[in-house]
């Protein structure tokens, strides 16, 4: 089963005359605001090659395709953890309120900033939003963290993706662990012992891992939770949106990386995890829901790429808000109980 992708892609690009989102807007969030009716997307944007420093832009629609956007940025760098960009937000509704997951970067890895970090932000209105720091472990590559929209036994649940808890970058000395940390040119730092109370199972590539928390800050048990499989998987896999509740299982969409001669491409594929414990994978689609196809996802800022991060569930319709070649942003549909009976 293959998405189906708006006819009005993208639907929302860069404005010229914005300086901070002049260049690209892309990689969105999304989420649907019952009060209001409205759903609600928060976009990351560029507006300099320079420095590449990224800032949130936030725009609503009433219909999930044509959207009102802020003049100005509604999230931008503040503290010393994400002073040098603010990138690629997941939005997941708990209760009454809004919370965003975003990478957090301190400095440019040119100079020792380190590796990228996940932070948590929440907000009930789109306008005030409280910070509530770095969410990953010390020393994780670790992007693509989602949070469930609600608690499963009693707990907070996050999927997450460190790049560099995987065999290779994971070192065994007279029975300690240590980690090669990404990212920084410091010697000293490269390698640190390792972080956390578990010592899981390492996978082969980088991995969707699971975790859980009471308080939404910190987090343990940390295992893998979905390695790559398949071919256009081979590289590495990531959450995409946050998972949905069906019937079924939880529905996760994901991306994946591949090689194919020698050309790197992202896809999109789908999962089902048990609805009580979603460290179990029900079933995966065999082949991707999405692919970098036409010209607005094979060319742009990155090439041969597809990135979903935002999901709203409307009627019998889904709809997954992407990102196409680090440029755009874009949205594909299909039926939600279609997707979810493909999967097995």
């Amino acid at each position: 089963m293959k998405l189906k992708r708006h006819k009005q892609n993208p639907i929302i690009k860069p404005i010229k005359t914005n300086n901070w989102e002049s260049k690209a807007v892309f990689n969105l969030g999304a989420v649907y605001e019952e009060k209001t009716g409205l759903i609600h997307v928060i976009y990351r944007a560029i507006g300099e090659y320079e420095k590449y420093l990224s800032v949130l832009g936030h725009a609503t629609s009433k219909d999930g395709i044509n959207f009102e956007r802020n003049d100005n940025p509604i999230f931008k760098p503040m503290e010393e953890y994400e002073k040098w960009s603010c990138e690629d937000p997941r939005i997941t509704k708990i209760g009454n309120t809004f919370y965003m997951t975003y990478v957090a970067l301190s400095k440019p890895p040119h100079e020792g900033g380190g590796p990228p970090k996940t932070a948590l932000a929440s907000t009930t209105d789109f306008v005030n939003f409280k910070r509530h720091g770095i969410i990953t472990p010390e020393g994780a590559d670790d992007r693509d963290t989602v949070l469930f929209p609600e608690k499963i036994d009693g707990k907070y649940v996050m999927l997450h993706r460190p790049h560099n808890w995987s065999k290779k970058y994971v070192q065994n000395k007279d029975g300690e662990l240590y980690i090669q940390v990404n990212g920084t040119v410091d010697p000293v730092k490269r390698v640190i012992k390792w972080p956390i109370e578990e010592k899981p199972t390492f996978p082969e590539k980088p991995s969707i891992w699971i975790a859980y928390s009471e308080d939404l800050k910190d987090w343990y048990g940390h295992k893998v939770m979905m390695e790559p499989e398949m071919k256009w998987e081979q590289e590495k896999l990531g959450a995409g949106p946050p998972p949905i509740r069906t019937e079924k299982g939880w529905l996760l969409i994901y991306h994946s990386v591949s090689y194919d001669e020698g050309i790197k491409k992202y896809h999109a594929g789908a999962a089902l995890l048990d609805l009580n414990d979603p460290s179990k994978v029900i079933g995966r689609t065999k082949n991707p829901i999405l692919d970098p196809e036409r010209d607005y996802e094979v060319s742009g800022d990155v090439s041969n790429v597809v990135f979903p991060e935002g999901i709203v569930v409307r009627g019998d319709e889904l709809l997954v808000y992407y990102g196409a070649a680090d440029k755009t942003c874009c949205l594909a549909t299909c039926n939600l109980n279609e997707l979810v009976n493909s999967i097995q």
